[in-house]
């Protein structure tokens, strides 16, 4: 049988590396964005440095061809500049978004802003001097946005991935425990009526026997476990009842089935009895597995609290051993289907655990603590 154990972990580092590797390239992008974006920088400046020079010159009449210099000034159809003089009045400007009421108030704003963005370069008419502050170009702007826009949209197309797969996967994994739970039932119905009526073959013959007795109760035991296995995938019948009692049920028929060596309590308010929408056998069925999974934690030696208590909106319901105890990344991965760290079985407990509770009962079930070789404690959160 293959190890799902080894596949879970396989998956886990895969999934480790998948995000390692996602986020070098990620990193690697942006940086070399980065450095493109700063050569572009560093080319706009030395622009705007020979568009001052052009500018000076024209305002000063040193230029010997007029036209070259006026096709430098004009040249410049992507970088926002503001020409202002030593007071930082207004002078000139190029290139800005300016609204159809503009007025003073705008262009301080938007001296300030360009202030904050790049060094002013200074334009020497001798017996003055006038400043010219710029902005990135929308190219630039948009260069240095990029790394930040690509990561977006990979992150949204690896949610959507991720969201499509996980709903293919949990509705196939959806068929297969119904058709696998279904087809159970039905292979165990014929052989448990069977049984059944042998049952009360013997009872007729041999009234006084006490071990017919006990062996028609396990023989209804399979056929609870049967009807179990045939509620799974159908809408669950959830009826009103008593917690404490479905809950002493459940301990009643482990603990007759169970060593000595194992003391299981159950820790219920016997005067305030509470009351909640239950599937019994279903339920029953829960608290059933974790304990057998606490005895095994125990290697069949030690003590099993069952304590409930009541919040404001939900009944809380702690399962706790003292086992070996659950390492903390491992919390979430007992829930799978197929994990154990049994030698024999399937791992299949506490998956149809979980799912007993969160999907027929709308509540919740997690390791609320453990400890290595301390013991741990389940917790069932359900609505009151």
């Amino acid at each position: 049988m293959i190890n799902l154990n080894k596949l879970y972990e396989l998956s886990r580092h895969f999934k480790t590396v998948f995000i390692v590797v996602g986020a070098a390239i990620m990193i690697l992008s942006t940086l070399f964005t980065n450095r493109l974006a700063s050569a572009l920088s560093k080319e706009e400046q030395k622009k705007i440095e020979i568009w001052a020079e052009a500018t000076r010159q024209l305002m000063s009449d040193e230029g010997s061809n007029i036209e070259f210099t006026l096709s430098i000034i004009e040249d410049n159809t992507t970088i926002p500049v503001i020409i202002v003089d030593e007071q930082d009045r207004l002078l000139d400007s190029r290139n800005l978004k300016i609204p159809k009421n503009a007025g003073e108030a705008f262009y301080k704003k938007e001296i300030a802003r360009l202030k904050s963005r790049h060094k002013a370069i200074e334009i020497d008419l001798g017996s003055t001097s006038q400043y010219i502050y710029y902005d990135d170009s929308l190219l630039l702007k948009q260069l240095y946005y990029f790394p930040y826009i690509q990561f977006g949209i990979i992150i949204v197309f690896l949610l959507i991935a991720y969201f499509a797969f996980s709903g293919t996967k949990k509705a196939e994994q959806n068929r297969v425990w119904v058709g696998l739970s279904k087809e159970t039932a039905h292979q165990l119905g014929t052989p448990i009526s069977s049984l059944l009526a042998w049952v009360d073959l013997l009872k007729a013959r041999h009234e006084e026997d006490k071990m017919i007795g006990e062996m028609a109760k396990d023989v209804n035991r399979l056929r609870i476990i049967a009807e179990r296995f045939s509620k799974i995938g159908s809408a669950p019948d959830l009826q009103l009842v008593s917690l404490n009692e479905t809950l002493l049920n459940a301990v009643q028929y482990m603990t007759n089935r169970t060593s000595q060596k194992v003391a299981i309590t159950c820790h219920i308010d016997e005067e305030h009895p509470l009351f909640v929408k239950l599937n019994v056998p279903l339920f029953e069925w829960v608290i059933e597995n974790l304990c057998k999974n606490a005895i095994d934690a125990m290697d069949g030696v030690g003590k099993i609290d069952i304590e409930v208590a009541k919040s404001e909106n939900n009944i809380i319901v702690d399962v706790t051993d003292n086992g070996k105890g659950i390492e903390k990344n491992k919390f979430k991965t007992i829930f799978s289907p197929g994990f154990t760290t049994k030698k024999r079985g399937w791992g299949l407990g506490l998956s149809l655990v979980k799912r007993i509770v969160e999907e027929y009962h709308q509540g919740k079930i997690f390791v609320k603590s453990s400890e290595i070789n301390a013991g741990t404690t389940f917790r069932i959160i359900l609505k009151s």
